[in-house]
């Protein structure tokens, strides 16, 4: 089903078909300007970032891409990554920057006011911009870049509900990978090792621990995946979960973390009022599913050689007048099937041949043909890009399960 060359070309080489994305000096190295291509495609992420997120019970919010200082003073980002922020700006007696993170403004958003033992957990959800002040010998097409977009959720929750919530996100996690294609290699536990400076008591590192592993033990059951653990690896603020991915390099990355933590409940005096009426601490969850906009849409592209399934396409069906006598009904055609929420568009420059080459070099999932016998019969010639099959239809048919694929982010059942 892939475009497979006898070399896998990467995500920079296929955009020079595909124009997902464009840099230009004048803007800077590190920030990509996104195409009407590489938009469509990230819409699409967003939309299964949103649904999943929304099946889980996440709510959304938006917070600043900017911060006082004081504030990643406050959070720990200030003293452990400065070196990879942007400096700060002056503004009046403040300094403010480019947050690295976005869980410093969730923390805010849950201390804004009381919580009772009984509303937890909170689940905010964001798909936030934050910013690496990357070096520009390092940055490189969408995979090192300066702003990253990401599918961001912190749950807030009690010490009883950890597992619970750890187990919850790492399904979604793999739900999201299954639904994008992309091979999930491992999932790693990465646990605390000796001496370091570790924030939290060994009670608090055991008990969360045996509750990241139990939960992943009880997500993997039913996944033909290793749970690996990896003592030392764990952040100085809490041990984590990490799915890991292998790219047609070989190279290994992590795709999605569930990550506890303790430092900002601590830094932040994030609590909750429990049922004996005392402030009890907040236990804080990171996790992620589809992850960072930027990598993902790399990885895809990478993963299918600029294929896309038929729901993520850029462009998903190009209808193609055999000649000017069909330009009506080729429009018409659009509309319909735009008016069903599908990418479609005409082409009717050029040769019939050389517009159905242009159509194979964009990837476009669907070719569609109209000519005298399908405008007379009130048919379309359709071929699918994905197994190169070729049949004739009514626009109503292809309409149809067109939009059904889509919805269901599925293969066209043809």
């Amino acid at each position: 089903m892939n475009d497979h060359s006898a070399e896998a070309l990467d995500h920079r080489d296929l955009n020079h078909d595909l124009d997902v994305f464009a840099t230009d000096p004048l803007a800077g190295s590190g920030l990509p300007l996104w195409l009407p291509a590489g938009a469509a495609i990230r819409n699409e992420l967003q939309r299964l970032a949103k649904d999943i997120a929304h099946d889980d019970g996440c709510v959304d919010v938006y917070t600043p891409v900017l911060g006082k200082r004081a504030l990643f003073e406050r959070s720990g980002h200030w003293t452990k990554f400065a070196a990879d922020m942007f400096p700060p700006m002056k503004l009046g007696e403040d300094e403010v920057v480019l947050r690295p993170a976005n869980c410093p403004h969730h923390a805010l958003v849950y201390a804004s006011r009381q919580h009772s033992y009984r509303e937890l957990p909170i689940r905010l959800n964001e798909l936030g911009a934050m910013f690496r002040a990357e070096r520009s010998g390092v940055v490189s097409g969408l995979q090192r870049v300066r702003q990253i977009n990401l599918d961001d959720t912190h749950v807030f929750c009690r010490a009883d509900q950890v597992a619970d919530e750890v187990a919850r996100a790492l399904r979604s996690a793999l739900r999201a990978q299954r639904i994008l294609g992309l091979p999930v290699d491992y999932v790693r536990l990465s646990l605390r090792g000796e001496g370091g400076s570790w924030l939290g008591s060994d009670e608090q590192w055991q008990t969360s621990q045996n509750a990241l592993r139990s939960a992943a033990e009880q997500v993997l059951a039913g996944e033909d995946l290793a749970l690996i653990e990896a003592v030392g690896e764990a952040a100085f603020y809490g041990p984590k979960l990490d799915v890991q991915v292998r790219d047609g390099r070989g190279q290994e990355e992590t795709i999605a973390t569930v990550q506890l933590d303790f430092n900002q409940p601590e830094n932040f005096n994030l609590t909750y009022q429990a049922a004996d009426g005392s402030h009890q601490r907040v236990v804080m969850i990171h996790r992620g599913t589809v992850g960072s906009m930027e990598r993902v849409v790399a990885a895809l592209l990478e993963r299918y050689q600029g294929r896309l399934p038929f729901w993520l396409a850029p462009v998903q069906v190009v209808v193609l007048p055999v000649s000017e006598a069909h330009d009506e009904a080729a429009r018409a055609a659009v509309d319909a099937l735009r008016a069903a929420g599908l990418r479609a568009e005409v082409d009717h420059d050029g040769s019939l041949g050389a517009r159905i080459r242009d159509a194979r070099r964009r990837r476009v999932s669907l070719v569609a043909v109209i000519g005298d016998r399908e405008a007379a019969a009130g048919l379309i010639q359709v071929t699918d890009g994905s197994d190169g099959s070729r049949r004739s239809l009514a626009l109503e048919e292809l309409i149809a399960k067109a939009a059904l694929a889509y919805a269901n982010r599925e293969p066209i059942a043809w």
